[in-house]
């Protein structure tokens, strides 16, 4: 069990106990009140019995008018007043003329606690200490003479009593009304925790599962983009070949020169189709730098297609992050097949700058341009993809990419990435 559990069980045994006594308190003083008076004559003390039984009896009924005709949510308010009014004047009544009631007026500071407030508290406890000290002289037949003197001092003595203890009392009410709103509070608190605990546990769960389908969104976009910048690439670059051997049959050499060409580039594709499904870079950055990838599939690029194609590297060459090699490694390539399938050019230039924060690829051609705000024809695979997954990967890594051209005026186009160097992040 918690520790707001217990303290909340704690409380409710006490206010059950306070309950009981609150109801059973008075009926208990009253019988023993009545009890007593009633064997007073058995010691020679003459009792006026029918009286007695009646006052006794009226207060009785006056009791049980309050607990049962007054529900407890409407003890309050001058419905209260005029109980406790009427049990004092009963109590009062009693005790003048049988001492002993003194016992049942105990009743009165019991009540003026629980039912008064304010200044209506302490006007009960000045009546019931009046009565009180009545009983304490025994009767108001014995308040002649000097007897006015020692009711007032006993009077006093238990005025000062009965105010101090409902003093302390009233602080330890009031405490133990704070520690229970305290505890009210912190239900109220646990219960807000307990929800934000689950609405958290269930967006953490909706988290996972979009992070989930975010990372197979990604796996499918990269794969998309490597099948694309290899397989795709390298098939439409064996296909040209074969077709250009097809048109040189009866030219043994340039035949052979195709055919090369058409298996070297079926042999690369198996290399990184196998690399691309274990996630793995690009053969051509294993081993070498940047700089020394881009020119050599610039050189093989200007073989098989013949087409005049040259790198120039400025800045300081040095190692840089995986993602970023790959990413300009793939625009290179990219480019470069966009050249051969549609530019119809004559020449390239390629050239690969390192800059203090940025990493650049421009590549430069003659051909034949096109409109960089038109939308690609048709819906094939073929469609523009490329430039796509280009623009993808360079803001991958937050770069940008710049595509200039127009009908008749070449093309240029431009990646840049920030300069992440080897080994950072990883």
């Amino acid at each position: 069990m918690s520790i707001e559990a217990e303290l909340r069980a704690e409380f409710d045994r006490e206010e059950r106990r306070e309950i009981v006594v609150i109801s059973v308190l008075p009926y208990l003083l009253l019988a023993a009140s009545t009890v007593v008076t009633l064997l007073q004559p058995v010691w020679g003390e003459p009792v006026p019995g029918p009286l007695v039984l009646g006052l006794a009896l009226l207060t009785a009924l006056w009791l049980v008018w309050f607990d049962v005709v007054q529900a407890r949510g409407r003890r309050n308010g001058p419905s209260t007043v005029l109980y406790y009014a009427g049990l004092t004047v009963l109590a009062g009544s009693l005790t003048a003329i049988a001492p002993w009631y003194g016992i049942f007026a105990f009743v009165g500071y019991v009540h003026a606690f629980l039912f008064l407030h304010g200044r209506w508290r302490y006007l009960g406890v000045t009546v019931t200490a009046m009565i009180a000290a009545v009983s304490y002289v025994g009767g108001i037949a014995e308040i002649d003479g000097n007897g006015w003197w020692e009711w007032a001092a006993l009077f006093g003595i238990t005025l000062v009593l009965a105010s101090s203890f409902f003093h302390f009392a009233e602080l330890g009410y009031r405490r133990n009304d704070q520690q229970q709103r305290a505890l009210a509070e912190l239900h109220e608190a646990n219960v807000k925790l307990a929800a934000a605990l689950e609405e958290n546990a269930g967006l953490q769960a909706q988290l996972l599962v979009q992070a989930r389908e975010a990372g197979v969104l990604d796996e499918r976009q990269r794969m998309a983009r490597e099948i694309h910048d290899t397989l795709a690439q390298s098939l439409a670059g064996i296909l040209t070949q074969l077709q250009a051997a097809e048109q040189t049959t009866d030219e043994p050499s340039t035949l052979n020169r195709h055919m090369t060409n058409a298996m070297n580039l079926a042999r690369e594709s198996l290399t990184e189709a196998r690399r691309t499904v274990h996630a793995v870079g690009p053969e051509l950055l294993a081993d070498a730098r940047l700089a020394d990838a881009i020119s050599d599939v610039t050189r093989r690029w200007s073989e098989a297609n013949d087409i005049d194609a040259m790198l120039t590297t400025t800045g300081d060459p040095r190692p840089m992050h995986a993602d970023v090699e790959v990413t300009l490694l793939r625009a290179a390539q990219e480019a470069l097949a966009n050249v051969a399938k549609h530019a119809n050019a004559g020449r390239v230039g390629l050239t690969l700058s390192y800059m203090e924060d940025l990493v650049t690829l421009d590549v430069r051609d003659d051909g034949r341009g096109f409109d960089p705000d038109a939308r690609p024809a048709g819906g094939s695979a073929s469609g523009g993809f490329g430039l796509a997954g280009m623009r993808q990967r360079v803001q991958r890594l937050a770069g940008r990419l710049d595509i200039e051209s127009e009908p008749g005026g070449g093309t240029a186009i431009s990646a840049s990435v920030p300069a992440i160097p080897a080994g950072c992040g990883s």
